[in-house]
């Protein structure tokens, strides 16, 4: 599916449902209608450089005490589960570039949440697999990744329609 969005790509209304926060439409995405999806941040993620990336990993699995392990399909990720945390941490090991930290936000749609958040005024960067690195308004590097199909629901995800 293509998502083209047209200028101007938001318009602010109030919510039906009595809230003082505005409600962001987007329009032009796939016919003139907002697409329904889902998405949430499901990820802190630290990148590391190559030579850190053990000791980090070492660390991070003591300061929160939650399991890790080895990601099979991308051998530069390693997992940590946070006990009692809804969102998880993802150790990165980086090939060349600093240490940073960036965030994923997962969705059953990508293309759909690539535009919405291209209307706020981020810029996509380079799409890697299933996901786009993209750069938020301040400059900041974030991923967007294709979730499977399901596990996203209105109980652990914002429905965006």
């Amino acid at each position: 599916m293509t998502i083209t969005v047209q200028k101007p790509p938001c318009q602010v209304t109030p919510r039906e449902t009595g809230s003082e926060q505005p409600e962001l439409r987007l329009y032009g995405v796939a016919g003139g209608n907002t697409v329904t999806h889902y998405s949430r941040i499901d990820k802190i993620v630290i990148d590391v450089p190559a030579f850190a990336h053990d000791r980090e990993l070492a660390f991070w699995r003591n300061a929160t005490g939650g399991e890790t392990g080895h990601s099979g399909r991308y051998p530069e990720f390693h997992w940590a589960r946070l006990p009692g945390q809804a969102i998880a941490m993802l150790i990165q090991r980086l090939d060349e570039g600093p240490g940073r930290v960036h965030l994923d936000i997962h969705t059953d749609d990508l293309d759909a949440e690539v535009a919405r958040l291209e209307a706020l005024g981020a810029e996509r960067v380079r799409q890697v697999h299933n996901w786009w690195i993209m750069r938020d308004p301040a400059g900041l590097l974030f991923c967007v990744v294709s979730e499977e199909p399901g596990r996203l629901n209105d109980d652990n995800a914002r429905r965006w329609d």
